[in-house]
């Protein structure tokens, strides 16, 4: 009898022949399988062209019509459209310091772990790399924001950055000398957009988005719901390149 049971698109094992209960399906697409990070990661090149019409063919939308964000979890202000926020460039502007500080933290933490989960790249002198603290290449991350009009907020200066640093290591949530999932995003934040929000505002930061994938058509189209407009059927996970269900 012919073995019909799912395979990984770049190895061919199934999931028995893998020693795994389920392969893993892309996020974005949620047809493509995978059993390992790796197989995913060198089917990428290939899969990518294929991603955006099988994740368009079986999306299945969460809001009908318009979307305002939840109120976090640990964070003082509630902006009920960051998204609008971010296309404007001014995602970080009207909260408080400790909230600023919070976000600029965890949106690098974040970007590190994509960057090394995802694309393999190891940042020097990082928890990565074997440093204790991830606090030099975060200050980088801090000065090449600088470099983008009205990114940081209007009363940022050198004592604003002293007292970010300090918290980025004063035991916090939001430490550079701890590592971050995807998950713990998510579980921390009380929302499931929130890897997504702090994703998009380290692709504004950095000038690229994860593995050579560009986020501003969802940014607006998420705008244009949190302002009341439809859907176009391609509400999907930020650029979807983590496995569902894993660590990401």
């Amino acid at each position: 009898m012919v073995d019909t049971a799912p395979s990984c698109a770049a190895c061919k094992k199934t999931a028995a022949a893998a020693n795994l209960n389920n392969l893993k399906a892309c996020a974005r697409c949620k047809t493509t399988q995978y059993c390992s990070r790796d197989c995913q990661k060198a089917d990428w090149k290939a899969h990518k062209k294929i991603c955006s019409t099988n994740a368009s063919s079986t999306f299945k939308p969460e809001h009908s019509s318009t979307y305002s964000a939840a109120r976090m979890k640990d964070l003082d202000t509630h902006v009920p459209n960051p998204f609008t926020k971010l296309d404007q460039g001014k995602y970080l502007h009207d909260r408080s310091e400790k909230d600023v500080y919070k976000l600029l933290i965890d949106s690098f933490r974040l970007r590190q772990a994509d960057e090394a989960n995802l694309e393999g790249k190891v940042t020097p002198d990082s928890l990565y790399a074997g440093a204790p603290s991830s606090i030099g290449p975060f200050r980088q991350y801090i000065a090449q924001a600088a470099t983008r009009s009205n990114t940081l907020p209007p009363w940022w200066n050198d004592e604003k950055q002293r007292e970010c640093e300090t918290y980025a290591e004063s035991g916090a949530w939001n430490d550079l000398r701890r590592k971050v999932t995807k998950q713990e995003v998510i579980e921390h934040y009380g929302d499931l957009k929130m890897p997504m929000q702090l994703r998009m505002f380290a692709e504004a930061v950095s000038g690229a988005g994860l593995m050579g994938q560009d986020g501003t058509s969802m940014r607006r189209q998420l705008m244009q719901m949190e302002s009341g407009g439809p859907s176009s059927g391609q509400f999907m996970s930020m650029l979807g390149v983590d496995l569902t269900g894993g660590r990401g």
